[in-house]
């Protein structure tokens, strides 16, 4: 039997996607698991996938995989649920549930190869630790900073200087997204950045793709949370440290099935300024600590 796994979203949610795709197996183990997303990278090597490919890459697709084949198709979206839109469970375990797949406490997993290890590795070449870092996440709607997924710029200088003696700070980014100094910034495929997760000795991130990899490879790190939970998306590997309350009342006539808006609408802005969004303490003890 063949399975069609489609997923609709970013490179986070194919991440999760792979603690799905171990469930799948597990109650299916002689189906052929097709996974067909965004970004057919993530689960290459994956010994649960039988094939995976591009939205992009899809020619033949009905001939070769569904047409006079016994099919099984796994396509809705975990995000359009009940119990997602009212953060009651982890999206692992409400996507499980919405193929009626028995979930078993499965966590993403990223397969690198000794070879990827090697070559890759040669590009992070370091004279220090790497102190890693992800300080933006906000959609690419034309903002710099998005407030409901984006550290805090004056807070993410702050520790990138109390850091920069000790280590080399590496900066996960876009090119339209927010420097800092002393930071080496860099951009690269998604299995590269994987490498450099395993390589590095320190991690800080916002909810964004970096920590859910980190946690696909065993990497605890610091991980901050404003617009979404960490319940839903995080993982207890991580330290994760959620937003202070809310001291401004925000404007919400465009929410719709989530509160806020990831891309940071300026009218959502449930605070009165960035300094009153994370306790700068807690932040920085839980990276001295960790």
């Amino acid at each position: 039997m063949n399975i069609i796994f489609q997923i609709s979203g970013g490179i986070g949610k194919c991440v999760i996607a792979t603690a799905v795709c171990e469930a799948i197996k597990k109650q299916y183990p002689k189906s052929n698991l097709i996974v067909v997303s965004g970004y057919a990278d993530v689960f290459l090597n994956n010994p649960s996938v039988y094939r995976s490919l591009n939205f992009g890459s899809l020619s033949y697709f009905y001939e070769e995989y569904i047409e006079d084949k016994e099919v099984k198709l796994f396509a809705h979206d975990p995000y359009l649920t009940s119990e997602h839109i009212q953060y009651k469970e982890h999206l692992i375990e409400t996507w499980c549930k919405l193929f009626g797949i028995k979930y078993n406490g499965e966590l993403p997993k990223i397969y690198l190869t000794d070879r990827e290890r090697k070559f890759f590795s040669n590009k992070f070449v370091t004279d220090k630790p790497i102190f890693l870092i992800q300080t933006n996440g906000g959609g690419e709607n034309g903002l710099p900073y998005s407030w409901a997924r984006d550290i805090p710029f004056k807070l993410a200088q702050d520790i990138i200087n109390g850091h920069k003696d000790e280590y080399n700070v590496v900066h996960i980014k876009r090119e339209d997204q927010i420097s800092y100094e002393n930071t080496f910034p860099v951009s690269d495929s998604f299995r590269a950045l994987a490498v450099l997760i395993e390589l590095s000795e320190k991690r800080f991130f916002m909810d964004s793709f970096a920590q859910h990899t980190a946690a696909a490879m065993d990497k605890p790190s610091i991980v901050l949370w404003i617009a979404n939970k960490p319940n839903v998306f995080g993982y207890d590997i991580h330290t994760n440290i959620q937003s202070n309350p809310f001291t401004a009342k925000p404007e919400l006539r465009n929410s719709f099935l989530s509160k806020f808006n990831i891309g940071g609408d300026l009218l959502e802005f449930p605070y009165n300024n960035e300094d009153e969004i994370f306790n700068y303490d807690e932040v920085l003890n839980a990276i001295k600590n960790k």
